[in-house]
This record gives structure tokens, sequence and C-alpha cells, in this order.
């Protein structure tokens, strides 16, 4: 397992793009299989989660190519097998995707659960008893998820009980090619759901309501190969302005999305960070100054979104003030803490509430990473401790930022990956 060794203390000035958002390419990659045609894809990150749900496709029999302006081309008309075996979807929960287009399209589908980061409960359940209600015969056996259906699925009304990303993703594919009409209720609003959306529209799916908690879905008889953009990864740009932020410097990200940052920005705003926007860039300054705490509560899009709740723990760790960050997403996502106290951090965790009280700086230890949002973290808080801070187990980070060690490197921090 590679490790990160970074040495704090410098602030981040620069400029560096931005990536295709991981948790847009995985369902959009997963959407091929709907398709009568190929599609092309552009703008996807290299990342180890896309790796795998490509080597996914591949294992159905589904083989991508990738073009001279590194598109990728995925053409579902070779498929095989309908089953995503144990072995690749225990690496990632996004595996579970792949259920609802394979049932809508080829009529049947065999999902080993999933596996991913653990960082709380998140329950399949929604996504059964939704395809359930659509027409489907779903078992679990042996920790496979065992689904078919004669002909095609049919439309329905269906409730979340909660709000899931992936839920809603799961169900909107299946609902493309179902018979009549869908509507979704409490459906996510997360801007990836809306990228998948429009790449389903170019494939000539019928939906309304996208970018609402109502999703309406006009079943078509087949879809069609597009070519689709992935849109740019709104937690990997957090993620940097952050660091900006926490070590007091002036960085300028491109190629990405300010309007979908809405929430994320505010608390930077409110932190003393200095903003600027256009219609695909961010620059952020914090003139040389100590960020000032926040206080924040995770919720739902387009509330603040809780892939961002470590990295601001991490700020607010050395921020001037106390602060409260309040979890409600997930109910085990506080693990980066203890790791971060060991550097000198002063939180306090109570249920889902850490209180935080800044420290005038941390000092480097070696931590550990346990889930890809805490590892993003952990790095923050190397960026501005005192000394030379060994990061472990950043297979998490690799599975959600590409090309971070260069692209901090570009910002003038001192960081190389050690491989062990």
């Amino acid at each position: 397992m590679d490790k990160l060794l970074i040495t704090g203390g410098r602030p981040l000035d620069g400029e560096i793009w931005i990536s295709g958002a991981k948790n847009s390419a995985l369902p959009i990659l997963a959407a091929t299989l709907l398709a009568d045609g190929p599609v092309t894809i552009s703008n996807l990150p290299h990342l180890h989660d896309v790796t795998t749900m490509i080597s996914l496709l591949g294992r159905m029999g589904i083989e991508a190519t990738v073009d001279e302006k590194m598109r990728l081309e995925v053409d579902a008309r070779t498929i095989r097998d309908c089953c995503a075996p144990y072995e690749l979807v225990k690496t990632m929960r996004a595996s579970i995707l792949v259920l609802g287009p394979l049932l809508a399209h080829f009529g049947r589908a065999e999902v080993s659960l999933p596996g991913g980061c653990a960082i709380g409960s998140r329950p399949v359940d929604l996504h059964i008893r939704g395809l359930e209600a659509m027409g489907a015969n779903i078992r679990v056996e042996e920790g496979y998820i065992k689904a078919e259906v004669a002909g095609r699925l049919r439309g329905t009304r269906w409730v979340f009980d909660t709000v899931t990303v992936t839920g809603t993703e799961n169900l909107l594919m299946a609902a493309t090619l179902a018979e009549g009409r869908t509507i979704l209720e409490n459906a996510a609003r997360e801007p990836e759901v809306v990228d998948l959306a429009h790449c389903l529209i170019q494939m000539g799916a019928q939906i309304q309501g996208h970018g609402t908690d109502t999703l309406i879905i006009d079943g078509v008889p087949s879809l069609k190969g597009c070519e689709y953009k992935v849109v740019a990864d709104r937690i990997e740009t957090g993620t940097y302005l952050v660091a900006a932020a926490a070590t007091q410097g002036k960085i300028r990200l491109r190629q990405t999305c300010p309007d979908i940052l809405d929430a994320v920005l505010l608390k930077l705003e409110e932190a003393g960070a200095h903003l600027n926007t256009g219609p695909d860039w961010i620059e952020l300054d914090m003139q040389g100054r100590r960020p000032r705490a926040v206080n924040l509560k995770t919720t739902p899009y387009p509330g603040f979104p809780t892939d961002m709740q470590a990295q601001f723990v991490a700020m607010n760790a050395i921020a001037d003030g106390v602060s409260t960050v309040i979890e409600t997403i997930f109910e085990n996502r506080f693990m980066h803490v203890n790791e971060m106290q060991r550097m000198g951090a002063d939180i306090r965790v109570e249920g889902n509430t850490a209180i935080i009280r800044g420290v005038a700086s941390l000092k480097a230890a070696p931590v550990m990473a346990t889930d890809l949002r805490a590892s993003a973290s952990l790095v923050i808080a190397a960026l501005v401790a005192d000394g030379e801070t060994c990061v472990d187990r950043i297979y998490h980070i690799d599975r959600g930022y590409e090309c971070i060690e260069e692209k901090l490197q570009l910002l003038g921090a001192k960081i190389r990956r050690i491989p062990v």
C-alpha cells in the first residue's frame, strides 16, 4: 500500500484543473448498458473506481475502447453475462448501479451485495423494493441480488423513504425502458443525478423534473448511443478550495462548475475566503489570514454535502474559534477525528456532532486513512501541520482524487508518494 509523505507549513498557491466527477462517471458508465448502440464518454477521471466499473463491464463481455482524445466508447450489444461478481463489486458500492439497467434492458441481473467505504449503513433495500414495484421478481441468495422480469418493467409511482442518490439513479435508469410512466418522489437532487439524467436524455430517454425531488419518466422501447461529457467534480473542487483556505493560500481552479457548489462556497466566505468565479473557474484568496471557524450541518443537496464534512473539520481544527459540525447522512463518518487528534487537534465527538476548538498549529504524526473523504481531510491536516506527516492506506484517496500529489505539487505543496 502506497503512502504519502507531506511536509506542512506552505500556503498553496497556483492554478490547477479539476477532473470529471467520479459520482457522475460511475452511473453514466452503468447507463451504457441501456443503449442499443455505442456510447462515447469524455472527461472521465482516471480513478480506481472508474477502472473497476470498466472492468465490471468487461467481465460481462462489454469491451471498452479509448480513442486518441481519451474518450471511452462502450457498446452493450456485445454483452454475454448479466452477472456482477463479488470480487469486483466488493471494492465499490457503486457497482449496485448496474442492477437497474441490466434488468430493464436484458430482463435479468445477478449482482453481488456491494462493498466500499466503511462509513455506515447504506442499504440496498430501497433499490430492491423500488424495482419490485416495477414488476421485478427479486431474491437475495448467497450474497447476491438475483432479479428477473418477464417482458418489460412497468411504470409505477415510488416514494423513497429517505433520500438516496444511488437508489434514485438505479430506478431512474430502470424507468427509462419501463412500460408507461414512472414517478419517483423524494428523489435525490444532486448534480450527479442531474448529469445522469442529461446523459439519458441524450440517449433518447423521456425525463422531466431532474434537479427537483420529483422525477417523471415516460418509458421508451429503446435507447440509442450518444456522446456525453461528464460534469466537473464538485467534491474535488471543494477539497482543493478548503486546502487552500486552511493553508492561508491563493489558488485558481479551472474546468469546474461554481453553480453547483453554493453551500460550500458560502461556508468558505464565512471562513474569511475571498472568492471570484466565472463560467468554469473559481479563485480563492485568504490574503494570508487564518480561517475563521464555521458551523455546518450536512444535508442532501442543495444543502451542505456530507462528502465535504471531513475536509471542513480539518480546516476548523486550525481555524480561529470554536465550531460544531453535525453529520446527518451517515452514522459513522467521524473516523478521521481520532487521526487528527494524534496531530494535536482539539475535537470532541458527541453522537453525530463534532465540537472543534481551533488550535494555532497541528503537529506531524503518522496517520491512517479510513475512507475516501477522511483521507482527503488528513492530507489537508498534513498540509498545515509542523513537520513531515505520513498518511497511510491512501488507496482510499486514489478512489476519488486523480493525480492528487501532482496537483498539490503544482500548488507548491511538498508531497510525495512512497510505494510500499
